[in-house]
């Protein structure tokens, strides 16, 4: 990272009486970066955000801003604005005086002109300008969010932390506001730490994203590494949909992988320990549709297909996803989901032989999964 880190924590501790909410979370947030924390609920992500705001202190470790420690600094003092995803605003104003609110404050006031301007700029852009003059409470959830965070985006701040702030908006708006939150960040370059348990949104925001499970950060990196080079099995399920194939099984003393059943083995490019219980990744949508098949096992693909490996197995069930078609398919006594276009995916009945081709280069080879420990990424 060649930029100077905006926000750094730094082995943080965070308990609630038995229950752990960070467990030793190291996070660095390069200046002017727009950064996504994704996870499911209950790893931590709103903690982060309030350790970091100053509204919870942590137990142990360090929060930096601009490489200055944050201990007994007050929230007011530290110069970040955060959206709340409970929205957080006073119901029985109106949505102008809400937006209005942090300029009224003595360290963000700014003359009346002036704030007029920049509340009408960011209501026009969240697509409540003709809502500023209602009383919150009778707004929509939805109106009520883009209100929380025209809040956030109205004041001058050092960095912004944003709680899932488009949780509440319906699929096209949310992704409108994707699209200006994204430009947003790239004209005013304001440090932003976005939450979210959508990997969609996470992809589509991030410079970076860093996954966060049971307190801890698992890995950090853009959305090409954590795509291609997941850490482990729980980060390379967090991304995709469908989700990735994650087929179990065992390396042979040839170096190939073989299936529980031995209904087919694939030579494998990472070296791996023979013997060893591994699982298989590989993305429905790096699986190619060949054609009809005759049983059910793996062959070497045709020169015309450069390197591609060949299964071959029977349709299971295909389900229509808008242009695509998710397929999936069985191959011995284990299941195999690829996505094709919505013409490739006629006459793909139950039960019909398939033959799909499979790219050695997007395989992934993981250490079998553990209770409590997603398996590692194999890799040379």
């Amino acid at each position: 990272m060649t930029r100077p880190a905006a926000i750094g924590l730094r082995s943080v501790h965070k308990r609630y009486g038995k229950s752990t909410a960070l467990d030793g979370l190291d996070l660095e947030v390069a200046e002017g970066e727009f950064f996504c924390l994704l996870g499911p609920s209950g790893a931590g992500k709103t903690t982060t955000l309030k350790t970091i705001a100053g509204l919870e202190e942590p137990d142990s470790g360090a929060v930096e801003l601009g490489g200055v420690d944050m201990a007994g600094v007050e929230p007011y003092d530290r110069g970040v604005a955060m959206c709340f995803e409970s929205y957080a605003l006073y119901p029985h104003r109106t949505a102008y005086d809400n937006l209005a609110s942090p300029l009224r404050s003595p360290r963000h006031r700014l003359p009346a002109h002036e704030a007029r301007e920049r509340i009408g700029d960011i209501a026009e852009l969240l697509g409540i300008g003709a809502l500023l003059d209602r009383p919150v409470g009778r707004l929509s959830n939805g109106q009520r969010q883009r209100v929380a965070l025209g809040r956030v985006l109205v004041r001058p701040a050092r960095a912004f932390l944003l709680d899932e702030p488009l949780s509440h908006l319906d699929a096209k708006l949310r992704q409108a506001m994707r699209a200006e939150l994204r430009a947003i960040g790239s004209v005013r370059r304001t440090t932003t730490l976005y939450v979210t348990h959508d990997s969609v949104e996470a992809l589509a925001l991030g410079d970076r994203i860093g996954v966060i499970r049971d307190g801890r950060m698992v890995q950090t990196g853009t959305r090409e590494e954590l795509w291609h080079r997941p850490y482990d099995t729980f980060v390379a399920r967090s991304f995709g949909r469908p989700r990735i194939n994650l087929l179990p099984g065992t390396v042979t003393a040839e170096g190939h992988f073989r299936s529980p059943d031995g209904a087919y083995e694939l030579p494998l490019t990472v070296p791996a320990p023979p013997g060893a219980a591994v699982q298989l990744g590989v993305r429905p949508r790096d699986i190619g549709l060949l054609g009809p098949g005759k049983g059910s096992g793996v062959e070497p693909a045709g020169t015309d297909r450069g390197t591609a490996l060949e299964l071959t197995g029977t349709v299971h069930v295909s389900e229509l996803l808008g242009r695509a078609t998710e397929v999936t398919v069985r191959i011995g006594g284990q299941q195999l989901s690829l996505v094709v276009p919505r013409a490739d995916a006629a006459g793909l009945r139950p039960d019909r032989p398939v033959r799909l081709s499979v790219p050695p280069e997007s395989l992934l080879l993981f250490e079998a999964d553990r209770p409590a420990r997603p398996g590692r990424r194999i890799s040379t």
